[in-house]
This record gives structure tokens, C-alpha cells and sequence, in this order.
């Protein structure tokens, strides 16, 4: 058994293709992907150094026997499902095109399936529990250091949501407009 070590690292959820890219970038540096663990917590095994693209698709369902076959038939090795992503990796250049999307439509598709499973329960918990007790925290402030390291550490929270949404919600709207062309 190889060397084993363990990285951690945090993407957002628009940022698929920068994760994408890291995993690539540490396959070439020699450390091929074994799964991710916990929240960001990246496995990686040494291995001859080599140029392997990684793709992320979102499939809430995970992979099931059809989803799979689908992707092995298109010579991808599937990784592991983790929190709606199925991870797949094969060599650079091996059997032409590295993307799982054959077109503009199939990676729009996927981003909405993004949004739906993910960023829609997120703006849920944005709207129902983070604004509502930030509000009431600035318009009926409480005496003492808690209440003030509560506005801060709220305010901190609700600006990555914010973040992720419009990050998001530029890159869908980028992607939308160029499909409807």
C-alpha cells in the first residue's frame, strides 16, 4: 500500500472546476485522489505523476447502476458520491473529449440541478434562520461582548451566503444566456 496523506481544503458551491483543477493539479504532482472525508478533508495515495482529469457531476440520487454505466462506457472511473457530487476521474486525452458535458445544455442542466439540491435549502436556512436573528440582534441589541461577537459571527455567516449566491448566480445566468443564443 502507498503513502497516504491527508489535505485540507474548502470550495464553495459554484466552485466545482477549481476543485476539479486541484485534484488534477495533485495527480500530475503524483498524489492521486482516494475520496474525500468530513468536511474538506481531501485523501490522497502517491502514484507515478501523471495528467488525470477529475469531473464533479451533481446527482443528488448518487450513482446508481445506469448513472454509472453511462460514464464508465464513456471510459470515466467513478470515485465516490459526496453531498450530491459524484466524482470521476480518467487519463488526459484518453478517448477524446475531457468533459463530461457533451454540450452547453447538459452543463446548464446539471448547474440547475446544482441550485435546486443545493443552493435552494441554503437560501432556506439564509432567509429563515440567519437574517430573522441577525435582524434582531442590530434592532434589539443586547447588552454585553456576547451579543456583539454574535453580530459578528452572523454578519460573517450571511456574507459567504451572499457570496455563494451571487457567485453562483452570475455563473448560471453566464451559462443560461449563452445557451439560449
Amino acid at each position: 500500500m502507498g503513502e497516504k496523506k491527508w489535505e485540507l481544503r474548502f470550495y464553495t458551491v459554484p466552485e466545482w472546476q477549481k476543485e476539479e483543477e486541484y485534484l488534477r493539479q495533485r495527480h500530475r504532482e503524483g498524489w492521486r485522489f482516494l475520496r474525500l472525508r468530513g468536511l474538506g478533508l481531501y485523501e490522497f495515495e502517491a502514484c507515478p505523476p501523471e495528467d488525470v482529469v477529475y469531473r464533479l457531476d451533481y446527482n443528488a440520487a448518487g450513482g446508481t447502476g445506469d448513472y454509472l454505466r453511462l460514464f464508465r462506457d464513456c471510459g470515466w472511473e467513478y470515485l465516490q458520491d459526496y453531498l450530491g457530487y459524484s466524482y470521476f476521474r480518467k487519463p488526459a486525452g484518453e478517448a477524446g473529449d475531457e468533459d463530461i458535458f457533451c454540450d452547453d445544455q447538459s452543463r446548464l442542466d446539471m448547474m440547475v440541478r446544482v441550485f435546486k439540491g443545493r443552493l435552494v435549502p441554503l437560501l432556506a436556512v439564509f432567509l429563515s434562520c440567519l437574517v430573522p436573528n441577525l435582524l434582531r440582534l442590530l434592532l434589539f441589541p443586547e447588552p454585553g461582548g456576547l451579543a456583539a461577537f454574535l453580530v459578528a459571527l452572523l454578519s460573517l455567516v450571511s456574507l459567504l451566503y451572499l457570496y455563494c449566491f451571487i457567485r453562483f448566480g452570475a455563473l448560471l445566468w453566464r451559462y443560461w444566456r449563452s445557451v439560449r443564443r
